[in-house]
């Protein structure tokens, strides 16, 4: 059997060959990597002004910022079928929603938009007889105890829900056992046979980080 090279061939190792010495390194630095650096600087601009390691918050801003790029890359210039890309979509904007609402720690004001108002009361001091010792005096009602004790549980409850419910979906909802048991279905082997790549986006619910990539 005779082997014959097309001129593509050879070009394609001297592209490999080229890629791999430190010029072509020094050059991709200076083209791509040093102007991606700067922005991302930019793109992070507040989140790294802000950033302190010792309070977890600013990670989840980093990684809402970074979600919002990819959410908005997706959206815009993806190139993914809308089948698939359209349940990742839908997946990002739920964690999106679920770290707004983190970050704005809105859980009691929304509590209270379902249970009603807390009246909250200025603050009062009374001084302590014999002392320069100060005492905060509490003038809530036994029924506005009451109520601020059910709003408060309420607030609590959704937080924990919602903070279980984003990271189920950053790990992924779906497991190896639904897809073996979806490939027993009619809908898999019917596309399977006919050699059709919707099998997997049919199955998948957009779920998983590491999917979340055009």
């Amino acid at each position: 059997m005779k082997v014959e090279f097309k001129d593509t061939f050879f070009e394609s190792v001297e592209k490999l060959v080229w890629y791999d010495t430190k010029l072509w390194k020094v050059w991709d630095a200076i083209r791509y990597d040093i102007p991606n650096f700067f922005k991302n600087i930019y793109r992070f601009r507040k989140e790294l002004y802000n950033h302190q390691w010792w309070d977890y918050r600013y990670t989840l801003e980093i990684l809402y910022r970074s979600l919002t790029i990819l959410e908005k890359g997706l959206s815009k210039d993806g190139i993914e079928v809308p089948e698939s890309r359209d349940k990742k979509l839908k997946n990002i904007r739920r964690v999106l929603e679920l770290l707004k609402h983190k970050l704005d720690d809105d859980y009691v004001e929304r509590a209270q938009k379902v249970l009603g108002e807390i009246l909250w009361k200025p603050l009062e001091w009374e001084d302590i007889e014999g002392t320069d010792s100060h005492r905060l005096l509490d003038n809530d009602t036994p029924a506005e105890k009451k109520h601020m004790k059910k709003v408060f549980a309420r607030a609590r409850k959704v937080e924990k829900a919602e903070w279980v419910e984003m990271w189920s979906i950053i790990s992924g909802l779906q497991t190896d056992e639904h897809w073996k048991d979806y490939i027993k279905t009619e809908d898999y082997t019917k596309l399977n046979t006919e050699g059709k790549f919707e099998a997997q986006w049919k199955w998948s619910d957009g779920s998983d980080m590491r999917t979340w990539w055009d």
